[in-house]
């Protein structure tokens, strides 16, 4: 029996929270950073090393989602996942060392990938039982969140509360928050003769060469990230503020192109949304490495945010809609866009060591020419219902 249209629409919602909820953990974490460095005594190189820890866990664990969903059924994974996540914040603020904070990131970022693989699925789902393109949106929803506990956590360091009280109050209240919005996610069960997911499983074949396109999306959004504000301050001479304002800029830019990008989809479908997508980076990447003064680079950057903002959520879309497990292949290109958001910064960062930032955007503006180019893998074909 088909599903009424308040109980989706209802889901909708739901998903978006929990995108929201999932965004606001990671911010929440990104500004007491400092705070976690000092904390544990650690330095700039030490730093650096846990902090390759949360994208490890979540490429480690990630495979497991969709054994978890198969197990308990779409809405008790989902609730599970997302507690597990939420309530992980604690842990890093109380590592006193170097070997605790990298075994508390790998904990972290577990759970964050695992709830991530899930809540994308989940998305997914809803998406196709509208019939009209969301996923934008609710990744739209997640950069929201993120924000909101960025700007959260840079009041608690204002009020210089430590990042051990301000965690445990930002984890009980998202995890209160999760457990309701849980409540109202659809509740899919599989079939009794279904096959469980192996518990770890290599990408799909069907999910690689979907996960390449979104792997050269997230590395232009790391470098772009990571990056934009050294760019402004170190090629062009610019302010510290004005430097940091580049990568604001950035995040602001990718949070309205997400929120928005829904009703481009639907206009134009996924393969000429993403191949003008990266027409647009590309121009933005050209912008950047041109660049004569900092407005220059700053609208640079922002074309990028823009041009890299909906590639991740139709990549999932179009993996969910390639083989027979959607989250097996959402765990796929999850972990591929993963590293690259992993690898991105190291490696813009050995390209600047060996010539300098312009040749390491370069690159970056290369591989925005891959979307534009690969834009047809991101089709996805209409799914028959059993």
């Amino acid at each position: 029996m088909a599903d009424s249209a308040q109980l989706i629409k209802r889901s909708r919602y739901a998903v978006a929270a929990v995108f929201c909820v999932h965004g606001a953990v990671t911010g929440s974490f990104a500004t007491r950073v400092p705070w976690i460095q000092d904390h544990s005594g650690l330095s700039a190189g030490e730093l650096g090393l846990a902090l390759a820890f949360p994208a490890i866990g979540a490429a480690l664990m990630m495979p497991l989602a969709a054994r978890i969903t198969h197990r308990f059924g779409t809405r008790a994974a989902q609730r599970g996942l997302l507690v597990l996540w939420t309530l992980s914040l604690i842990l890093p603020s109380f590592a006193p060392g170097l070997l605790t904070l990298c075994a508390a990131l790998l904990v972290y970022g577990g759970t964050a990938g695992m709830a991530d693989v899930a809540m994308n699925a989940l998305g997914v789902e809803v998406e196709h039982r509208l019939q009209k393109s969301i996923m934008s949106g609710l990744h739209g929803m997640w950069s929201l969140g993120a924000l909101i506990g960025s700007a959260l956590g840079t009041v608690a360091a204002h009020a210089e509360l430590s990042a051990q009280v301000h965690h445990i109050i930002a984890a009980i209240v998202l995890t209160v928050i999760g457990l309701v919005v849980c409540q109202f996610v659809l509740n899919i069960h599989p079939e009794d003769d279904d096959e469980p997911p192996a518990r770890f499983a290599l990408p799909p074949r069907s999910a690689l060469l979907i996960g390449a396109v979104g792997f050269c999306a997230v590395f232009a959004e790391g470098a772009s990230l990571d990056w934009s504000a050294v760019y402004l301050r170190d090629i062009l001479d610019s302010s510290p503020a004005v430097a940091a304002g580049a990568t604001t800029g950035f995040a602001l830019t990718m949070a309205v192109a997400r929120l928005t990008g829904d009703a481009v989809v639907n206009r134009f479908g996924a393969v000429r949304t993403v191949r003008w997508s990266g027409v647009i980076a590309v121009i933005g990447g050209v912008l950047v490495v041109l660049a004569p003064n900092a407005v220059a680079a700053m609208a640079g950057f922002g074309l990028i945010g823009i041009g890299v903002a909906v590639v991740v959520p139709l990549a999932f879309v179009a993996a969910a809609r390639s083989g027979s497990n959607a989250s097996q292949a959402i765990a796929g290109v999850a972990t591929i866009t993963y590293a690259s958001g992993l690898v991105a910064p190291s490696i813009i960062g050995g390209i600047a060591q060996a010539s300098n930032l312009t040749v390491s955007f370069i690159v970056v503006t290369a591989l925005t020419v891959a979307l534009a180019i690969f834009a047809p893998v991101l089709r996805t074909r209409a799914r028959v219902d059993v």
